[in-house]
């Protein structure tokens, strides 16, 4: 029987020239077919445009379990070029471990830092390798890299990666032009902490097959290899794969897992598989399935958090970058949170409940979205109010294909690339989304998002015990009649019931069913006594406001909610 092969898959991210790809060469034993910028528009530009894939293989250390196997760690080179973040996106996805690879002599730079608010979202574990000391004059290098080391513990505290190990390396002593005898320094050390960091993924064969595929090419005589990583489930000879995008269905003719036939592979395992009669121009990159199994969908809900680090608010109406899967496409947001009340429930993870009432929000609720004023008022009485869940209807430009419950970044990657600002604005997982083209009429009319509205006028004056006319509520030319019926509260108490209009020019009549209250009548009539002794006509600025100053007029209060998606645009109060 075979020695067991546990693999990990390791990320190396990092800011462009921090030396990922010399890093990824000197720890790996075996390239893959796309490792080491295999690309030529790689090698011409000397940048990393693509994942990158290669492995290291050494024996299983004892923390992984008993008896004899190999540890394989697949290393996954992710490009440090700032304009290939969605590539990274798509890369940490299929990560285990993360090495962050930081320049010694520059430190945390622009990417650095989003390639660790991607991990802090794709990642469990990570290791920082500080490269580059061959550039560190010998006589300081000892107490430079102390320095560094200790800065970058400063920086990682208050993430969940706070204490990870920190190890200091030279990849290609000399840099890339240097002769290939120069041996790296610190590498072996940085295995065993490779090796110390490495357990055991949750992995798990069943449920559909879904692979994400970095690159695809064809090799004379057998037929087109598809090569990737395996995100669910498993796949074996003879299967049918779907490639979705595309609506094709292929046989899996054979399997390699880095250059070794194999049978049979699963969740975690990075394998090329080959199919017959695809042309490989047509796929670069994207997934294959279990026929049937992906939705190809025009909208989404999702569950989401703000990343920290983006300055600026979310909007709703806003455009974000929007990467679900491997995809990146153009969308646009709505944000909406439970209704006030329910802001302190508990939600239950991963599922989105039709049947509660949302409320609108103008946008994203965090603690520097509050606006000043109403922090004034809440800090008397205490901690701002924000929900414990938020969500976001995701409109799509075009069409995107993925898994449900997958991971969705919504970044600004329009953003100036030299601009020392993070581009990643939230992240979230795909709740429920919507493959009907006519989503609008077929499925969100079933999403109970609602606005609040409240309009306010004044009482003109008393027609009898129980009715009032008002005004100031509506403009001249609105329908009243869809009002009718609605409750309104005076404020002086008294609860109203809109009856109808009163003349043209936008005036109402209120029923009070209960009777207006003796204190009331006083205050109305001696407003409307006011009134009539300046005599008809020639009632000057000057009455009018010193009228208003010593009777305070009788405001009218409408309050009632409107679904967003509602075709009728009912009024609802509660």
């Amino acid at each position: 029987m075979a020695a067991r092969v546990l693999n990990v898959n390791v990320g190396v991210l990092g800011h462009i020239d921090s030396g990922k790809t010399a890093l990824a060469r000197a720890l790996s034993t075996t390239g893959s077919t796309a490792a080491f910028d295999r690309a030529p528009q790689s090698r011409a530009r000397g940048i990393t445009l693509d994942l990158g894939f290669s492995c290291l293989r050494t024996e299983l250390p004892p923390h992984l379990g008993p008896g004899p196997g190999e540890l394989q760690l697949t290393l996954v080179d992710c490009p440090g070029h700032a304009s290939l973040i969605r590539t990274i996106i798509g890369g940490a996805q299929i990560i285990d471990l993360m090495m962050l690879v930081i320049d010694v002599t520059k430190g945390m730079q622009t990417q650095s830092a989003e390639c660790l608010v991607i991990g802090q979202i794709a990642c469990q574990k990570m290791v920082v390798v500080l490269n580059k000391i061959d550039l560190l004059p010998e006589g300081k290098r000892q107490s430079a890299i102390e320095k560094m080391t200790k800065k970058m513990q400063k920086t990682l505290e208050n993430t969940k990666f706070s204490g990870c190990p920190i190890v200091a390396v030279a990849a290609k002593p000399g840099g890339p032009e240097a002769p290939e005898s120069e041996n790296p320094q610190g590498i072996s050390e940085l295995i065993e902490v490779l090796k110390s960091q490495a357990y055991l993924p949750s992995r798990d064969p069943s449920g559909h097959f879904l692979m994400a595929v970095d690159h695809c090419f064809s090799i004379k005589g057998q037929g087109t290899v598809m090569t990737g990583t395996i995100l669910s489930g498993s796949v074996s000879l003879g299967d049918n794969v779907e490639i979705p995008a595309l609506k094709v269905t292929k046989k899996v003719k054979s399997m390699q897992m880095f250059h070794t036939p194999v049978t049979y592979a699963m969740q975690g395992d990075r394998v090329g598989v080959c199919v017959t009669q695809f042309d490989p121009k047509l796929l670069e990159r994207g997934l294959i399935c279990t026929p049937d199994s992906l939705h190809t969908i025009h909208a989404a809900i999702i569950s989401l958090k703000k990343i920290q680090y983006f300055r600026g608010a979310l909007q709703t109406k806003a455009k974000f970058h929007i990467t679900v899967g491997h995809e990146t496409v153009m969308g646009r947001v709505m944000f909406f949170s439970p209704a006030p009340a329910n802001f302190n429930e508990e939600i239950q993870e991963n599922v989105f409940d039709f049947e509660k009432d949302y409320l609108y929000q103008e946008q994203y609720l965090s603690k520097d979205s509050v606006s000043s004023e109403e922090n004034k008022e809440n800090d008397q009485a205490g901690e701002v109010q924000l929900p414990k869940q938020q969500w976001a209807l995701l409109e799509f430009e075009k069409p995107v294909t993925c898994p449900k419950l997958c991971l969705v970044i919504g970044s600004k990657l329009d953003t100036d690339i030299h601009a020392n600002t993070c581009r990643l604005a939230f992240h979230g997982v795909l709740l429920q989304g919507m493959e009907d083209k006519n989503y609008t009429e077929t499925f969100l009319p079933k999403l109970k998002v609602y606005k609040q509205k409240h309009k306010e006028g004044q009482v003109e004056r008393v027609m009898d015990d129980y009715s009032v006319i008002g005004r100031s509520l509506f403009k001249k030319e609105t329908n009243i009649q869809i009002f009718v019926g609605l409750k309104v509260k005076l404020s002086t108490g008294e609860d109203g019931i809109i009856d109808g209009g009163f003349g043209q020019s936008g005036k109402f009549k209120i029923r009070i069913p209960d009777g207006l209250k003796p204190d009331t009548k006083m205050l109305l009539s001696a407003a409307s006594k006011k009134k009539s002794k300046g005599g008809k006509g020639d009632m000057t600025k000057e009455d009018e406001s010193s009228k208003n100053d010593s009777a305070q007029p009788v405001t009218i209060s409408l309050i009632f909610k409107r679904y967003v998606f509602d075709t009728q645009k009912k009024m609802i109060q509660s």
